[in-house]
């Protein structure tokens, strides 16, 4: 094909290009097993598109509103996405999502709970098979120091990271207006749990419970329940669903690590991916275990996560892993932060294939 410079650079960073979106659309297929992808914008310009493009990666998990809750929007944005060679395995509504209503049955649940049924059959008519939830409660709109980050630090490089310290965040006011104990928690969870399961049955949808982050046992006067591998299992005996499972945060589980959660990360994969339960993996690295702990870069944290990649395809998972808070004040889509991780994954990845095949 003869292409002058002009219009190879036309097709390279528009989405109307095409000879190049046909080639991409048949990338859409060409991932078996583990699959690498980023989060991506809900909005994203055609610069967004060719960096998604030239990063390689199987699908995108797209954060969005309420305001686009609705099958049309989904469907137009899942063929955009396709378009440009790329699945969408997760659409979710910002929202929704660690909703202090739902997570302490604040006034409004009902109302909360049928808007996340809707969400549930619009990602069934979109054709979009899964979606996280995290049943946390005060870890949004927090100032620095917070329930979540109680510092702004710095890792390798001088790039900006958070950084957890439980004596710190003890410290800190009560989150609402009075004191949630565990007990509570798990009662909305099975409240909002067994209520929606239904809809994400009869929409093919799977739900990934992910872990508390940080997995202390209160903060802000607020109970976190999800913390150990013993109320996971508790978990799938309530949901009682082969489409409820578990979004694998690495960073999270080392964060608790063996002694927080009863298995470090790398036996929870093995035991979770036993039981066909994991759904999706954030891929993150921390510098240690609670009391105190900073995000780092991938590779320059205290987890091996080699050992998490081949435990992985050891138990031939096949959803996707993720990068989760990379440093540097990456929003999560490909940037210069975000691409050293997929990159990192891809290239542990492509190992672990190589040797099982030769296994």
């Amino acid at each position: 094909m003869d292409l002058n410079r002009r219009s190879f650079v036309r097709l390279g960073s528009g989405a109307a290009g095409a000879g190049l979106l046909g080639y991409a659309a048949q990338q859409t297929k060409r991932a078996d097993g583990i699959k690498l992808a980023t989060f991506f914008t809900d909005n994203p310009s055609d610069k967004d598109l060719a960096l998604l493009r030239h990063a390689g990666v199987d699908a995108v998990s797209i954060w969005t509103s309420t305001a686009n809750n609705n099958a049309e929007w989904m469907l137009a944005t899942k063929k955009k996405m396709e378009a440009n060679g790329v699945q969408i395995y997760n659409i979710g509504m910002i929202d929704l999502h660690c909703d202090p209503t739902i997570v302490l049955g604040r006034p409004g649940v009902d109302t909360k709970i049928e808007q996340y049924k809707t969400y549930l059959g619009n990602l069934g008519r979109a054709g979009i098979g899964y979606t996280t939830y995290a049943h946390m409660s005060n870890i949004k709109d927090q100032p620095t120091p917070g329930f979540y980050q109680t510092a702004a630090g710095r890792t390798r490089g001088g790039a900006p990271t958070r950084e957890f310290d439980l004596t710190v965040a003890k410290k800190l006011p009560c989150s609402f207006d009075k004191e949630y104990q565990e007990d509570h928690i798990w009662k909305t969870f099975t409240t909002f749990i067994r209520a929606v399961m239904p809809v994400a049955e009869k929409n093919k949808v799977r739900i990934g419970l992910h872990p508390d982050d940080p997995p202390v046992a209160s903060l802000g006067c607020v109970a976190r329940v999800f913390r150990t591998y013993e109320a996971y299992e508790r978990a799938f005996q309530i949901a009682a669903s082969d489409n409820f499972g578990v979004c694998l945060c690495i960073g999270t589980w080392g964060e608790g690590g063996k002694q927080g959660f009863g298995k470090d990360p790398v036996e929870a994969v093995r035991a979770l991916g036993a039981k066909k339960k994991i759904y999706k993996v954030h891929f993150r690295n921390v510098s240690g275990p609670l009391p105190k702990f900073q995000e780092t870069f991938v590779d320059n944290g205290y987890l091996d996560m080699y050992a998490v990649m081949k435990a992985l395809r050891d138990v031939n998972f096949d959803g996707i892993v993720i990068p989760d808070h990379v440093p540097g004040g990456a929003v999560g889509y490909p940037s210069a932060d975000n691409a050293y991780t997929i990159g990192y994954m891809k290239a542990l990845r492509d190992r672990v294939n190589v040797e099982a095949r030769r296994a």
